[in-house]
């Protein structure tokens, strides 16, 4: 291994990506212009993160964004790899501003058509949460409409039911022809909530002493969002406050970028080769920060070989285990409803 991971071809990897981001992005920002001239609840793309209709008036949030980035390659809020060939796109919502959490109520359910049901379904997993009008101080009437609405809930299913686009229940997928391959995409309505934290993330853990506590609380003034991944219940993302850390994750002169990269492409040549593998590079980044925590010092990130081993352990350990903890909510295992056969054939290969 050491012999085929020279720096070089991580390096010609990662810019592979980046100009598939680049390609998928045109492609996605028209897509979804288009979107929204038809129904006005939605909005670009490129309109995403501090660039949202609805956070225009916080130019102190923007500000700190750009600093962040600066001298750093660009950032794009919507997108999220998963893996080279695989895209999941936070398509924002306009129309909902000034949300306030409230109290846990016992959940109601309903079928698609919107009939009450009789008998309880499981409540939602711990990363996920329903979503009411009443979050919000004033949301726009369109989102009143029962097309999207169940006596007051926002529900996913009918939010993902727009009419210019085929559905395969509350999933919205396109292919994306780049000059290196097809890209499946996954396009994901989603509610951006600027400074807000969710009660569920118990976050920055007392007594840790990475990430430097002024990088927490960045991380957590740029909030959360709130993405239609099922049928009724939204799900907790939070993309900006991953992007704060990994952005700065090397601050102090170590090497743990350069070891994900290593990580990810060991994962995708010669450990999990499938086109929707069970473990992704958010499982790979989340595995990071968890090993961040662990090992916070520079010193423990100087020997690259050395750090690559380690975060190749602590995978092999997850695998077995089947068990890898959400970052921000650490009650939640990501790889609850994972292939465990698939992830015992990824074991014995790491």
């Amino acid at each position: 291994y050491p012999c085929l991971y020279v720096p070089w071809q991580v390096d010609l990897r990662h810019r592979r990506v980046a100009n598939a981001v680049e390609e998928v992005q045109k492609v996605i920002r028209e897509l979804t212009l288009e979107v929204s001239t038809r129904d006005s609840r939605f909005q670009s793309i490129s309109n995403s993160g501090v660039h949202s209709d609805s956070l225009k008036d916080q130019p102190a949030l923007m500000a700190k964004w750009a600093a962040l980035l600066r001298g750093k390659s660009a950032f794009i809020p919507a997108i999220q790899v998963l893996t080279p060939t695989q895209f999941l796109i936070s398509v924002p919502v306009r129309g909902l501003v000034g949300y306030k959490e409230r109290l846990t109520r016992q959940w109601r359910y309903y079928t698609p058509s919107g009939s009450r049901l009789l008998s309880p379904v499981r409540e939602p997993e711990k990363l996920h949460q329903w979503l009411e009008l009443e979050n919000f101080l004033s949301p726009a009437q369109e989102w009143h409409d029962a097309r999207v609405a169940i006596e007051g809930d926002i529900v996913p299913a009918r939010v993902v039911n727009i009419s210019i686009l085929e559905t395969i229940g509350s999933v919205v997928r396109v292919a994306v022809e780049t000059a290196e391959a097809q890209i499946e995409v996954e396009l994901v309505p989603t509610v951006e909530l600027m400074h807000c934290w969710p009660k569920k993330a118990r976050w920055p853990r007392l007594l840790r002493r990475w990430p430097p506590k002024e990088r927490a609380r960045c991380s957590k003034s740029f909030g959360f969002n709130l993405m239609a991944t099922s049928s009724y219940h939204w799900r907790l993302s939070f993309s900006r406050a991953e992007q704060v850390l990994l952005g700065g994750i090397d601050d102090d002169g170590g090497c743990r970028r350069k070891c994900y990269r290593v990580i990810r492409q060991l994962k995708e040549d010669l450990w999990c080769q499938n086109s929707k593998p069970v473990i992704t590079a958010y499982h790979l980044q989340t595995l990071l920060f968890w090993t961040c925590e662990k090992y916070p010092r520079s010193r423990d990130w100087k020997d690259l070989r050395g750090s690559v081993l380690r975060l190749a352990r602590k995978l092999h350990k997850c695998a077995t285990q089947r068990y890898l903890r959400h970052y921000f909510i650490s009650s939640y295992n990501l790889l609850k409803y994972t292939n465990t056969n698939d992830l015992d054939v990824m074991a014995k290969k790491i």
